[in-house]
């Protein structure tokens, strides 16, 4: 009988403890976000919260799917490029907390230095605005090219004041630029997609971004979630000690804990 007992009251806490568990659905991109979410969902198991992590191949699904109800979150994307959709688009998304910084980086197979970039050189940037303006930004940082002074982050090829290599930029989507370096001169690549594509970002390329650039990436929800406790949670989950040893180990320089 008291064994009977026994396994009754577990068998009720083991219900009674699934039942706590509140499981939140978390958009990513493939590669570091992905990664970093599952060492997140291993920490937030211990809080109670279970993450089921989705994967987006594009920058633009993750935030509709989150404004339509089909995420309850999503990591992947940099405040200003949040900021550009939430503006374009409509969307009642915020930001709860930052995650990571991907330091942006020119890559090459042709040349081993910007220096050598010849007159004429085509040089691949990602076809979003807020992507593209900030691969231009690089590019101005590292001396190619110049903007008005006043031209802010939301830049493009139009804004080009100065251009004394005489650039030319292809346009490509993000995921595609790594594919595109044996076409181009140069190709200005996210983080993410140069790891995809085999890549160093720490070591291969020929000029990379100041850690300090303000494309730091946030957490989002929708704003009527923003002050929930599983969001509290999550954020709390993803700031762990735990978490930040993972990313320092893993990627080694080319993705930076910004908490």
């Amino acid at each position: 009988m008291k064994k009977l007992i026994l396994a009754a009251s577990l068998a009720a806490l083991f219900s009674a403890g699934t039942a706590l568990a509140e499981t939140i659905k978390i958009g990513v991109t493939p590669g570091p976000h992905a990664q970093i979410m599952e060492k997140v969902k291993e920490v937030a198991a211990t809080k109670g919260l279970d993450l089921e992590i989705l994967e987006f191949s594009d920058y633009v699904v993750p935030n509709q799917a989150l404004a339509d109800g089909d995420l309850n979150a999503n990591s992947f994307q940099h405040q200003p490029y949040l900021d550009n959709q939430v503006k374009d688009r409509g969307f009642d998304i915020v930001s709860v907390g930052q995650s990571v910084n991907f330091p942006m980086g020119i890559y090459s197979k042709k040349v081993k230095s910007l220096d050598e970039l010849a007159d004429g050189a085509t040089v691949a940037i990602p076809n979003d605005p807020t992507n593209g303006g900030r691969a231009l930004l690089i590019l101005a940082d590292k001396g190619l090219i110049k903007f008005k002074p006043d031209a802010g982050l939301k830049v493009g090829p139009a804004d080009v004041v100065e251009n004394p290599k005489n650039i030319t930029f292809a346009e490509l989507d993000a995921a595609q630029l790594p594919r595109a370096l044996d076409d181009v001169d140069a190709s200005v690549i996210n983080t993410n997609y140069a790891l995809e594509a085999g890549l160093d970002p720490a070591k291969d390329p020929i000029g990379r971004e100041g850690e300090k650039a303000p494309y730091i990436n946030v957490i989002a929800v929708k704003s009527a979630d923003k002050d929930a406790a599983w969001v509290k949670t999550l954020v709390e989950s993803y700031h762990s000690d735990a978490v930040k040893a993972f990313i320092q180990e893993e990627f080694k320089g080319a993705v930076i804990p910004s908490w």
